[in-house]
């Protein structure tokens, strides 16, 4: 009698821990979903922004947080033209590696990752024909 209540109760305790470890897994693939959308629309928006840069628009024409997440234009020089807090400043001398991170943008577009007070954060970075970089991530 012992052993077959032994048996039913590690029984339920096996089928807690699939259900646990179930869940766990559902909200991994519903969370890379999410992710793999949000890095689609992110890289939308940076393509826009790009291509109405190289078609003739400047930075002044683009609002950071029009965009979400927000859009940022930085000169090579590490001069951010558009950003939400930090316009106007020069992300080299601010944050170096962030720079560093940022400046590998490519005509193509490329992703970069980087870490900006204490988060870490994935970017899309596009360089203009005229050399700016427009770019947008998120954080984890």
């Amino acid at each position: 009698m012992i052993f077959c209540y032994l048996t039913i109760y590690n029984m339920e305790e096996k089928m807690k821990g699939l259900s646990v470890v179930l869940s766990l897994l559902a909200v991994l693939f519903l969370a890379t979903g999410v992710i793999a959308a949000d890095k689609a629309a992110i890289s939308k928006n940076v393509d826009g922004i790009a291509a109405a840069l190289d078609g003739g628009k400047t930075a002044a024409d683009f609002k950071a947080d029009a965009y979400t997440p927000y859009a940022f234009i930085m000169e090579q020089g590490g001069n951010l033209l558009v950003h939400p807090s930090l316009a106007g400043q020069n992300l080299k001398d601010k944050a170096a590696p962030v720079y560093e991170a940022v400046a590998k943008a490519t005509p193509e577009g490329v992703w970069v990752d980087y870490e900006w007070q204490g988060a870490k954060k994935h970017s899309y970075v596009k360089k203009t024909k005229a050399g700016l970089i427009v770019g947008s991530g998120y954080s984890d």
